[in-house]
């Protein structure tokens, strides 16, 4: 899988969750990409209200290319990878730092360990996952957990 964007740091430890979340979730990521881009809370509020109708800040925003849901596999979707390059474009994720940095704080861990959380989050968001309704809140918080934990972060 390749990254894109503004990860500076935390790309190794972003990369191991791509890496985990392939065993995880049974999916092959070796032909995909993501975007991840650092804002401040005045750009994400923004981004919020105009893609969202919230406006408030947030501490992730994703921007899924594909209109693919949780059980679907990326196989389906390779019909649409870039024809030179192979790949497939699986969305962007925006994170606000000065919000990732205030939860750091506030959840007692790393600024890299929240960047990875709020990373994970946007790729499950960008492989169809949600946390809209209670059932696939539970999905969705378990598969993070896992990963996290296999992460060791």
């Amino acid at each position: 899988m390749k990254i894109e964007g503004k990860i500076g740091l935390y790309k190794p430890k972003i990369k191991k969750i791509t890496i985990i979340c392939e065993n995880v979730l049974k999916e092959d990521f070796s032909n995909t990409y993501f975007s991840v881009n650092f804002v401040d809370e005045q750009q994400i509020q923004k981004l919020n209200n105009e893609f969202r109708q919230i406006d408030k800040v947030t501490d992730v925003l994703s921007f899924p290319n594909l209109n693919k849901t949780s059980n679907e596999k990326l196989k389906k979707f390779m019909k649409f990878a870039d024809f030179d390059t192979g790949l497939l474009f699986l969305g962007d994720i925006v994170i606000c730092k000065s919000v990732a940095k205030k939860q750091a704080r506030e959840y007692g861990h790393s600024l890299k360990r929240e960047v990875c959380f709020l990373t994970l989050h946007g790729l499950l968001h960008l492989l169809g996952f949600d946390h809209m309704k209670e059932d696939e809140e539970r999905i969705m918080n378990k598969l993070q957990d896992k990963i996290m934990s296999e992460a060791k972060l």
